[in-house]
């Protein structure tokens, strides 16, 4: 909507119930300088002077196929600064992407302390709306226990501070933020809004580096910022000379009009429509690290592990970290990337030539952005490759960091990929990533906010260089387990790992709450059988791997032979859904898992509703192991069967309609996955 005396923005919400033009709405773009800050005190990106001066110039609508492109042109007189909300479209979903560009228009230079990505009023909230009718849904990542969701009643966050006749400004927002170069280490750049009246709305914002996300609460409705890096935040600036133009990080906000399933349909469907690397078969991957060799291979270990997985039908077989090293540690020596003599006598290729005889691709893991501080390739690179702080390069944990924004980082970084494809005949890697730049790099002059934004802007550029140079490889992305499970890094790689958790039992509820941030065919579960396992520890932990993309390890040959034929069942059992995991839409039958619950449960519905896959877990405590799931209602689900294992033991499962009831045995924990047919 655009008013000559005032910023555009949004008149209404694509699916909900128009707004009321009478209302007092923020501009859909924020901006702030040095010297011009926020027109009200505070920490909102809503209200900066410059974003209040905006005035509509023009807008242009663009056609692509499917896709459609909105660019609405605005400028502040007195600055001259120019904004550009770019926002984007697909045909057959219910979202729009948006980024913001910022031209220098004007005489003088200006510096930016904070470029909004979106900003979104069209909530349907008005002054006397009880903000208790909203539901704020978002989650936290930690090493080892990610994925943790919770839902929140909005006034329990943002309280309502105006009254009848007194409409009282807020300074505050309810809001997430996320620092350094680990996107999603803490808190989770993705949330959702319901309303009781089922409207419901989910965003993310889609980069691997800083972020922040905001939902404030005002007497004129409800607005939300979605942001990359800031000055406040992530000591971000970046200035601007006339003629010069800065474009933020891409965010995108989905629409449901079915409560929090449909928001989170929409945004799955997003996903999927603007992913650029997209792998259909969705292969079967054995890796040897987790639970297994652990960052420790040699030939002996290996061989053994290799003809194992090849029985067990992994289709391909991925040599985790440690291949490259000489020495006793494997952690420190990053950077070179030659295989070790020490670890293979015979030379690595003895095994990727194993790994072919035995049917499978051979991958390896590379962690590209690190060099150790053993490594040779320190003195080898020149110092501005590095990232630094006051002239000294940024250490963590034993490892350098390089800033792929610097040429000689990139064409090292280039020169090991093409050369592990082209001498090796590499079909995978896994690419990890184990530290944290801090705020960033300050080489040539730069704010660390801002350095930091050009590495990861280099890293996606290198990794779409890859894409296009070797469409053959199925990347990856990993980075100590899902510390940086951004869209903007899962829209390049074929699959994330969900966790580096080692206890299947608590692995559960990461698996099941995975899909909130990644596509299902995306998620990476562990499964990990070992010799010391119950049966039904072993099921369980093939579940967890089941519930996504089934990612394989444990020394399988040393497993009792009924539990390989468990395995080698759970293998055949993905290659079935792995065709129903690639259009699925995720539900919850329990609701969203919390990290002790007894009872999980996850459900995968085809993409033409005929059936959904159900994946149970029960984790005793005390008490009956009794539970009724709540299946989704618009259908009549006439069947269900038990798809692994095939015979579903001491459990027992009785369907009626749109609820099941289910009793699995109190001794220990279990897990079983049906298959429901409408």
């Amino acid at each position: 909507m655009t008013d000559p005396d005032q910023p555009a923005r949004w008149s209404a919400a694509p699916i909900h119930r128009e707004l009321d033009d009478s209302a007092t709405q923020v501009g859909m773009a924020d901006v702030l300088i040095a010297g011009e800050s926020r027109a009200w005190s505070g920490t909102l990106y809503t209200t900066s002077t410059v974003g209040r001066r905006l005035r509509y110039v023009s807008h242009q609508v663009t056609r692509d196929d499917n896709w459609h492109t909105l660019a609405i042109r605005q400028q502040d007189s007195e600055t001259g600064l120019i904004t550009i909300s770019e926002l984007r479209l697909h045909d057959t979903v219910a979202a729009v992407s948006c980024h913001t560009i910022v031209c220098n228009d004007g005489p003088a230079a200006v510096t930016l302390h904070a470029v909004s990505s979106m900003v979104f009023s069209g909530f349907g909230c008005r002054t006397g709306d009880a903000i208790g009718a909203y539901t704020l849904t978002r989650g936290q990542n930690t090493w080892l226990a990610e994925g943790r969701w919770h839902d929140e009643p909005l006034n329990t966050v943002v309280p309502t501070l105006a009254t009848d006749g007194r409409p009282v400004q807020t300074r505050s927002a309810v809001r997430a933020v996320s620092t350094g170069s680990a996107s999603t280490a803490d808190e989770l750049p993705a949330a959702f809004l319901t309303h009781e009246d089922g409207a419901a709305w989910g965003w993310q914002v889609e980069h691997n580096g800083a972020w922040t996300w905001q939902l404030q609460g005002s007497h004129d409705g409800l607005h939300l910022a979605l942001l990359g890096p800031t000055d406040e935040e992530h000591q971000f600036s970046c200035t601007l000379a006339p003629g010069e133009t800065f474009a933020s990080v891409p965010a995108t906000l989905a629409f449901g009009d079915h409560g929090f399933a449909s928001a989170v349909a929409a945004l799955t469907a997003w996903r999927r429509v603007s992913r650029l690397t997209v792998d259909t078969d969705l292969p079967l991957v054995f890796n040897d690290y987790m639970n297994t060799l652990m960052a420790d291979p040699t030939t002996d270990r290996l061989l053994p592990l290799i003809d194992a997985a090849a029985e067990a039908g992994a289709e391909y077989f991925c040599i985790d970290a440690g291949w490259y090293d000489d020495t006793s540690t494997w952690w420190d020596a990053v950077g070179e990337w030659m295989p070790s003599s020490r670890r293979f006598p015979g030379g690595l290729d003895e095994l990727l030539d194993r790994i072919r005889d035995r049917g499978m691709v051979p991958g390896l893991w590379l962690e590209p952005e690190v060099i150790g501080v053993n490594s040779l390739m320190f003195d080898r690179l020149p110092a501005e490759a590095f990232m630094q702080r006051n002239g000294r390069p940024t250490v963590e944990h034993g490892r350098y960091h390089l800033d792929f924004a610097h040429p000689a980082a990139r064409a090292h970084v280039d020169g090991v990929v093409d050369r592990l494809v082209a001498q090796h005949g590499i079909g995978y890697l896994k690419l990890d990533y184990n530290i944290r730049t801090g705020a960033g790099t300050d080489t040539a002059g730069r704010a660390a906010g801002a350095g930091l934004l050009g590495h990861n802007r280099a890293m996606l550029d290198w990794l779409d260089g890859i894409r296009i140079r070797h469409p053959q490889l199925v990347i990856e992305n990993c980075a100590s387990g899902a510390m940086r499970s951004d869209h903007a890094m899962l829209s390049r790689t074929h699959l994330q790992s969900t966790s580096d958790q080692e206890d299947a039992v608590l692995y559960a509820p990461i698996a099941v709450s995975a899909p909130l941030m990644m596509l299902p065919e995306q998620s990476g579960n562990w499964a990990y059988p070992a010799d010391w396992m119950s049966r039904e520890l072993t099921v369980l932990t093939l579940v967890n791997g089941l519930a996504g993309r089934l990612y394989l390890s444990g020394f399988l040959y040393r497993l009792p032979e009924h539990h390989r034929t468990l395995v080698a069942d759970a293998a055949a059992a993905y290659k079935v859904t792995r065709a129903t995991l690639a259009r699925a839409l995720p539900f919850w039958p329990l609701g969203l898992p919390r990290w002790s619950d007894a009872w999980l449960a996850l459900g995968l519905r085809a993409a033409d509703g005929s059936h959904a896959l159900l994946y149970v877990w029960h984790r005793p405590g005390q008490g009956a192991a009794n539970i009724k799931l709540t299946l989704p209602g618009d259908v009549r689900w006439k069947s269900l069967e038990a798809l692994f294992p095939g015979d579903i033991g001491g459990w027992t499962a009785e369907l009626t309609g749109s609820e099941l009831a289910l009793s699995a045995p109190i001794t220990e924990a279990s897990a079983r996955v049906f298959r429901l047919t409408a």
